[in-house]
């Protein structure tokens, strides 16, 4: 079944920020609802299209604790996304997945969780998010450090707000130099150094970390600087990926298949790849 692409109804339709939306899909067919249930886990992707216009590959950003639908989020950067931004609630959509591997989240149970994510990178932490607040009691403390170039940039504004309201969570939100309004009562400045001056504890604490290029290089660096061994913080490199099967070789990091083996990994794995193909 890798291959065939399952017919999804979109449910509903959100838009999170300037050219980005969220779209809520359901199957159409009870035995491909099935074959995602028994298959999906947190991390993973897929390959999203309507027919006639191609597929696009994104994470699936709603969690493993709530198999009832698909939750994707995307900014709108070319024909496929393009088209998948103008559908509406009753419409079909194609859906390629699950693939890939994924966030070991029963080996994050009795930690302190960090999680920290810039701009559109929120999704798939979002995924992880949900899916351990979801099962809150299996994890002590949660910190969750995000951030934007601006204010009109950050996604799941109204999660934003649920989290910053829970007791059991840590939030601390931030944006760029000049992206903030004069409204804006949460930090300004770059995500890692906004994380250092946050600085939250190593000891007995898992990192997931997702963004862009040039974020996760400065933010590793502030982690290492607090303390955070390698082994110890999550990352996932999806936006390499192409066919999301291993067979188009866009994803090939020296001998690492990111599709394949990915797109989930530990920080000492990536620096153990060959850093001039990242």
């Amino acid at each position: 079944m890798i291959y065939s692409p399952f017919p999804m109804r979109v449910v509903s339709k959100r838009a999170e920020a300037p050219g980005v939306n969220t779209l809520k899909l359901e199957f159409v067919r009870e035995e491909d609802h099935e074959f995602f249930k028994q298959n999906y886990k947190t991390g993973m992707f897929g390959l999203y299209g309507i027919f006639g216009e191609g597929e696009s590959t994104f994470c699936v950003a709603s969690p493993e604790t709530r198999k009832e639908y698909i939750e994707c989020t995307f900014r709108q950067s070319g024909r496929v996304t393009s088209t998948l931004a103008n559908v509406d609630a009753g419409d079909i959509v194609t859906f390629r997945g699950p693939y890939g591997n994924r966030f070991p989240i029963e080996e994050f149970e009795g930690k302190n969780l960090l999680f920290i994510a810039g701009g559109i990178a929120l999704p798939p932490t979002r995924s992880v998010i949900w899916s351990c607040l979801d099962q809150r009691e299996k994890y002590r403390d949660v910190t969750i450090v995000y951030g934007a170039r601006t204010v009109a940039d950050l996604v799941y504004k109204n999660e934003l707000d649920e989290w910053k309201k829970r007791d059991d969570v840590r939030l601390v939100l931030t944006v760029d130099p000049g992206g903030e309004t004069p409204d804006w009562q949460d930090h300004v400045g770059f995500v890692p150094t906004v994380l250092e001056q946050a600085a939250p504890s190593p000891e007995n604490t898992i990192a997931v970390l997702c963004g862009p290029p040039i974020m996760i290089k400065f933010t590793l660096a502030a982690l290492q600087k607090l303390g955070f061994t390698a082994e110890n913080v999550y990352t996932t490199l999806e936006n390499r990926m192409k066919c999301g099967v291993g067979k188009c070789g866009r994803c090939n990091v020296g001998s690492v298949y990111i599709c394949k083996e990915g797109p989930v990994f530990t920080a000492a794995e990536v620096q153990a790849m060959p850093q001039a193909d990242l």
